[in-house]
């Protein structure tokens, strides 16, 4: 095994980490696997998480939906919220992260101990989503993608309210939304219809697929139109979707002068709405921000925290501050630009 493979140092204990993602031993399974494994346990469909080639994948039902549409047939195992089984003695059961539809932490139950996986969560509600669900444990093995004290995400509504002033405010030209293809543009379309905009809302051709399995899973997301058939001066005043790699490519040169906008957890930083020639950046996420972060670890108070993907030194010191034991675990994962 390289040097970069080999597991991070968790002497003796029942569940290994290393780059290539987390192995519970006694079960010889591994969560969230970058790699083809024999068995995979998946907590969400973003691509960082859930990848193809795996002999076997467990996830939520809405997961697996969502992994076959990525990547074709997927050789799945579905597991509902709540529901029990067991592996090489170890109990698993799933239970909802609030991060995108589908998405899960995995309870892991072993020689009198409970660890909790899980995966990307957030704590605000959200209409396309189960809510965030506090699960009692030992070892909490926690996501930092936002885990620096910069990032706290304002209340959606205020986000939503600056999409909706900036199109009445501007009724000859369209607001162009970046927004991520999985859970992001689900939830900016939701949070739209919640904050009673009834109008068609008009998608790039990239996101239609994602929005018509999340409407066949249950989540009403209202009248949608393509911009593919739709003539230009009917787009004026119009909200239109796009994934965040369109919003200044060829695609964008048609619509009627878009207000360029992105909705991210990243436009919480100036210099990247800049870098993006965003016009009107909009710190939406579905990722806990610092607070949530901090308050989850705080009233949970497991014996120990394990921190990944992201800023772990942060969470990692904030731990050792509150006399919390942390440590960082050596998971490769990478930021998620379009947040």
């Amino acid at each position: 095994m390289s040097s970069d493979m080999a597991p991070s140092a968790l002497p003796g204990h029942w569940i290994a980490a290393d780059r290539t993602g987390i192995h519970v031993r006694p079960a010889d399974m591994w969560i969230d696997p970058s790699v083809p494994r024999a068995s995979a346990f998946i907590t969400h469909g973003h691509g960082d998480h859930a990848r193809s080639g795996h002999g076997e994948t467990f996830a939520t039902p809405e997961t697996l939906a969502i992994m076959g549409l990525r990547y074709g047939t997927v050789d799945g195992i579905p597991i509902r919220y709540g529901e029990v089984i067991e592996r090489g003695g170890v109990r698993i059961s799933f239970h909802p992260a609030g991060h995108v539809l589908g998405s899960a932490q995995i309870l892991l139950e072993h020689a009198g101990e409970r660890v909790v996986v899980t995966g990307d969560y957030k704590r605000r509600p959200d209409p396309t989503c189960a809510p965030f669900e506090l699960v009692p444990c030992d070892i909490f093995v926690t996501e930092a993608t936002f885990g620096l004290p910069v990032f706290r995400h304002p209340p959606i509504e205020q986000e939503i309210a600056k999409l909706l002033n900036a199109r009445a405010a501007n009724p000859e030209r369209c607001v162009l939304v970046g927004a991520y293809a999985l859970g992001k543009a689900q939830r900016v379309i939701a949070e739209l219809r919640r904050a009673s905009h009834a109008d068609p809302i008009y998608l790039h051709g990239a996101l239609e697929k994602m929005c018509r399995l999340y409407e066949e899973l249950g989540v009403d997301l209202g009248e949608l139109r393509l911009v593919s058939e739709t003539a230009k001066e009917d787009l004026a005043g119009r909200i239109i979707l796009c994934p965040p790699s369109a919003l200044t490519d060829r695609w964008s040169r048609r619509l009627p002068d878009p207000i360029t906008a992105m909705a991210s957890g990243w436009m919480r930083v100036r210099q990247r709405a800049r870098a993006r020639q965003v016009e009107l950046p909009l710190v939406i996420s579905d990722h806990a921000d610092w607070d949530e972060l901090t308050d989850t670890i705080a009233t949970l108070r497991p014996a120990e925290t394990w921190v990944t993907h992201g800023a772990e030194e942060a969470l990692v010191h904030w731990c050792h501050t509150h006399q919390l034991r942390a440590r960082a675990l050596a998971v490769a994962g990478y930021e998620d630009e379009d947040d």
